[in-house]
């Protein structure tokens, strides 16, 4: 079972809610972190996680979950509503090249909080953002986030999943045009066939004629 599926099946499913979409992050800079609550959890795996609940009204969620050396288990560690989500900066221009790479690095701004992070590839990160703002769309209030620096075939109309939907249906027609042709040509040589027999029969009948004839 992936990382994934794991944390909705233990973090959100038992909360009667269900996770939307995830990506594993880093933060590019180092959060500082008072003495005292350093102590001993060691390294530990970040995502950051889109979830809304089952019953309604619906109510959505962005959580950060970890993951620490050692254990098996995955934690909330801090959890905003949608509604207080500002800004989403896609490409963002502080980053080292030596570092990261452009394509990883994303940006969240909440009321209370400014994270910048490092997506554990680009795809996941594309994936996240799309079904984020996808999602935003359709549950945000009147004030909706800003989406920075974007590309426009995340943001369009083409979701992910109506472009797996226009791929199935695609794929479906290509199917069933040429189940059509193969139909046509196997009618086609059905006809061949047909049209073959009935020569070979007038030929049977003929020869047969002419063997009497001389036989006579």
């Amino acid at each position: 079972m992936s990382a994934k599926s794991v944390i909705n099946k233990e973090v959100f499913i038992p909360h009667d809610e269900k996770m939307l979409a995830a990506v594993q992050v880093k933060r590019r800079t180092k959060k500082k972190i008072p003495f005292l609550a350093t102590g001993g959890q060691g390294d530990y795996m970040t995502f950051i996680c889109v979830s809304v609940t089952n019953k309604k009204p619906s109510h959505v969620s962005i959580t950060k979950v970890k993951q620490f050396q050692g254990s098996s288990a995955f934690v909330k560690r801090s959890q905003w509503t949608i509604d207080q989500l500002r800004q989403v900066n896609v490409t963002s221009c502080s980053f080292s090249l030596t570092t990261h790479s452009h394509f990883l690095l994303f940006d969240l701004m909440f009321d209370t909080a400014f994270d910048q992070w490092v997506a554990g590839s680009s795809g996941e990160k594309c994936t996240f953002i799309q079904i984020l703002h996808h999602t935003c769309q359709r549950y945000s209030s009147a004030r909706k986030p800003e989406f920075v620096n974007c590309q426009s075939k995340l943001l369009g109309g083409n979701s992910i999943l109506h472009s797996a939907a226009d791929s199935v249906t695609s794929a479906v027609q290509k199917a069933s045009q040429a189940l059509n042709e193969r139909g046509e040509r196997l009618g086609r040589a059905e006809e061949r066939t047909a049209d073959m027999m009935n020569s070979a029969e007038q030929f049977a009948v003929t020869a047969h004629k002419l063997a009497m004839k001389h036989k006579c």
